[in-house]
């Protein structure tokens, strides 16, 4: 009695494309994606503390200045520049709000909007810098850099201000259907700008400079005016980002910020940017600072070492856009 041969050819038939369609599944889902949920899990099964909605919401508060600053910083990285001054930014801005607040008398919100109008003009001034001044992004912004750290402890000799009004600590502690308030402007900032990217000719115009300046010119895109408006916008951003140091700190120091720019650069890194411009989204850098503000949150549970948390993350980095890169190919 003989026996059927299986169908080998029919096998190999059904196979092939289930297999390619699966592989292409896997490189539609972004590699920093990728590793954000194995991070997750990871931590899930060390700590039974890790997804608790209370922890959760710890992670989005820790984060959300950083989210602030890398939402500016992945404009301007955008367009093919890079901002260095965001942190010093921050704290120049929380600097002149305190100052005019505690030694000029200044109504509180006149004072908050002074230190966000001195934010935004620095950005401006780096846009200038790098624009019409034709000077390298990485040293212009370097400079303002240097600036404003100077700045900031020279208007109050170096010592930090406390004593701001009662209502400004509700920006870091009050609550809105039990969603921290500082959560929701750092979502809403994200879902701004990811609106004005993906359906404005403005911000689209973002995505054409960086991937060829010249072309953009030529097809009539204001090149220049549009990068100094997205360097003042990174500048806005960092002064807001001060204001939530600010509230959670209850005081203003003259060096907030200043370990934050490391952070922010990669946030925008892991989350899919190039810095050589043209590419990157919110999507991807939210993605990002989820991945760094896990790790930080996660160690930290765990009692790491703070002393070993740096090498962690920087490895994390290194994997995430190892990951990215392997979808794109």
């Amino acid at each position: 009695m003989s026996q059927s041969k299986p169908n080998v050819a029919g096998d190999r038939t059904t196979a092939g494309p289930a297999s390619a369609v699966l592989g292409r599944a896997a490189q539609a889902i972004p590699g920093p994606l990728i590793g954000l949920i194995l991070v997750c899990a990871v931590f899930s099964f060390l700590s039974p503390y890790f997804l608790t909605t209370r922890n959760i919401f710890n992670i989005f508060s820790q984060v959300s200045e950083i989210g602030i600053m890398s939402v500016g910083a992945a404009l301007v990285i955008i367009t093919g520049g890079i901002d260095l001054s965001v942190g010093a930014v921050l704290a120049l801005s929380v600097m002149v709000n305190a100052w005019f607040y505690r030694d000029f008398g200044i109504p509180f919100p006149l004072a908050m909007l002074a230190g966000l109008l001195v934010g935004t003009f620095v950005g401006f001034v780096n846009g200038i810098l790098a624009t019409y001044g034709r000077i390298q992004p990485f040293v212009a912004t370097l400079a303002t850099m240097s600036a404003c750290t100077g700045l900031a402890l020279y208007v109050t000799n170096g010592s930090p201000i406390t004593g701001f009004p009662d209502h400004f600590s509700t920006l870091t502690r009050v609550r809105l259907l039990g969603i921290p308030l500082e959560m929701i402007l750092m979502g809403a900032v994200f879902l701004a700008v990811a609106f004005w990217l993906n359906f404005r000719p403005t911000g689209r115009a973002l995505y054409a400079i960086g991937g060829s300046e010249e072309v953009a010119r030529l097809s009539g895109i204001h090149t220049r005016r549009v990068k100094v408006g997205v360097y003042s916008l990174a500048g806005f951003f960092a002064a807001l980002a001060g204001l939530i140091v600010t509230s959670r700190l209850d005081s203003a120091q003259p060096t907030a910020g200043v370990n934050d720019l490391l952070s922010v650069i990669a946030v925008v890194v892991i989350g899919g940017a190039s810095l050589a411009g043209g590419s990157g989204g919110m999507l991807g850098t939210f993605v990002g600072l989820m991945i760094i503000g896990v790790l930080q949150n996660g160690m930290a549970l765990l009692n790491v070492s703070p002393n070993l948390q740096p090498v962690v993350i920087g490895g994390a980095i290194i994997v995430a856009v190892m990951l990215d890169r392997r979808t794109k190919s």
